[in-house]
């Protein structure tokens, strides 16, 4: 008896483990389980679902369940509500968390905890239709940004030996959209029980990623040798982190006799002449990140702007004129799918390519997905308005991670967290930017994707020029890992 019910759990146990440790196989693989990385892949899949149920719920509140006039009034309300303080208190909370470095776990840990108690205010805000659904949403956009913020900073603590930043990003990402697939139609299915059944599926998701986050390794919250960074490349600048990296002349050298004094006046000649020789060949300084980044960094947000744009603008335009003989719910979900899929062959594709010429990957596929967005708003139709929405994806994804493939050659070491972290801010800023544009537009394709296509032709035009000289000159002083 007592071995048939070992048979009989074993069994039903099967169709849980047997996935569990086929997932854990993957994220700990070459070395990630060892240096913490598999358990940050695990997190972030946990954070993406999470998240991923609180937006099945709150568009099945807000967007579906009215008709589209009342629907696009309803949004507008909610991106007054949560989006302009949300951009109000981004810039905030990347400081914020730069001067709190040594409690990285704790602020992961906080984000997921903060998210489960406002899950649940959420689930019975939407059932009765309060007002407190707005400040609720608006704790959960400031709670998720932060925990992206400081899960920035954390990968480069958590690299396995032999891996790059990119490759480590990569992975983070796509666990993140791989858990975001599968929760979504998890969540679609609660919501047919009731409003407020993806938001408990949140609310334990969160849970599950406090309990995560305090896995990590202790060395996350480690910051010896970090420094904040400044996301500037200018002369002064320059300047004065070439002249700190000179060490001063120490008291024994000035209690030589005369003539060590003399060698050292030399000596300090020598150094003086060299500086301005310095400051020409090492480029960026002790806590700037350079020009190809700022330039890089410029690009990325005109293209996060636009991809913001598109999220909300063709999320009304589909709604009103859906793709040819679909109905509203099913052209969405071709779009969305569509630029999923070009966010994993993004991710997949920068794995592959690792560190090469991100300089010129990022003006490669910035200039496509102009060509794309011109295209999709001339000929403006089903097909075109899909393949847009897998470029976007695409190049969104790339265009990052050669961002981050920057960051890692070009800054510092003890201030590439603080750089990842600011960028990541300012990334996040023009999303909710591009977003608000979307909202305000009248709905007409052509002229919406006219717009789109322009948001990310300023990015490109303003950045082509310096990126491919940046490409030409090559790194001042590679620190890929």
């Amino acid at each position: 008896m007592r071995r048939a019910a070992r048979v009989v759990g074993r069994a039903l146990r099967t169709p849980v483990t047997g996935p569990a440790r086929g997932i854990r196989k993957v994220t700990h693989a070459q070395g990630a389980g060892e240096s913490g990385l598999g358990r940050l892949i695990e997190l972030h899949g946990v954070n993406g679902a999470g998240d991923v149920m609180i937006t099945v719920a709150l568009a099945s509140t807000v967007f579906f369940s009215v008709p589209t006039d009342e629907a696009r009034g309803r949004v507008a309300l909610y991106l007054a509500v949560t989006m302009l303080p949300f951009t109000l208190l981004a810039p905030v909370v990347g400081p914020l968390l730069d001067r709190l470095p040594h409690g990285r776990r704790a602020a992961m840990a906080g984000s997921m905890l903060a998210r489960a108690v406002l899950a649940l205010v959420l689930s019975g805000a939407v059932a009765t239709g309060s007002l407190e659904m707005y400040p609720a949403a608006l704790g959960v956009l400031v709670a998720s940004k932060a925990y992206g913020v400081v899960r920035s900073a954390v990968v480069p603590r958590l690299l396995p030996q032999g891996f790059s930043l990119v490759k480590a990003n990569s992975r983070v990402t796509l666990g993140g959209l791989l858990a975001t697939g599968v929760a979504a139609p998890v969540g679609a299915g609660l919501q047919m029980i009731g409003p407020g059944w993806p938001l408990y599926g949140a609310c334990l998701l969160f849970l599950g990623g406090a309990f995560l986050s305090f896995r990590l390794p202790p060395k996350v919250d480690s910051a010896r040798g970090e420094r904040r960074a400044l996301l500037a490349a200018d002369e002064q600048h320059l300047a004065a982190a070439v002249d700190a990296r000179w060490d001063p002349v120490t008291t024994d050298d000035k209690a030589d006799s005369t003539d060590n004094k003399e060698e050292e006046k030399d000596r300090d000649g020598e150094r003086g002449k060299g500086k301005e020789k310095e400051r020409r060949r090492k480029g960026p300084g002790l806590r700037t990140v350079g020009p190809a980044v700022t330039h890089a960094l410029a690009a990325n947000a005109c293209v996060r702007c636009q991809s913001g744009f598109l999220i909300f603008f063709l999320a009304f335009l589909l709604r009103e004129h859906p793709l040819t003989g679909q109905s509203a719910a099913v052209s969405l979900a071709v779009v969305g799918v569509a630029a999923g899929a070009g966010n994993a062959l993004g991710t997949a594709v920068g794995a592959w390519l690792r560190a090469r010429a991100p300089e010129v990957i990022i003006v490669t596929v910035v200039g496509a997905l102009v060509a794309v967005a011109v295209s999709a708003a001339v000929f403006f139709g089903a097909a075109v308005v899909a393949v847009l929405g897998a470029v976007a994806g695409f190049t969104q994804a790339l265009a990052k991670l050669s961002l981050d493939a920057l960051i890692q050659r070009d800054v510092p070491e003890l201030v590439r967290t603080s750089a990842f972290a600011r960028s990541e801010t300012l990334l996040q800023m023009a999303w909710v930017v591009g977003g608000a544009i979307g909202i305000a537009l009248p709905l007409r394709g052509p002229l919406g994707l006219s717009v789109g296509a322009l948001i990310v032709a300023l990015g490109w035009l303003t950045t082509v020029r310096a990126l491919l000289a940046s490409a030409r000159r090559g790194a001042s002083h590679p620190r890929v890992a």
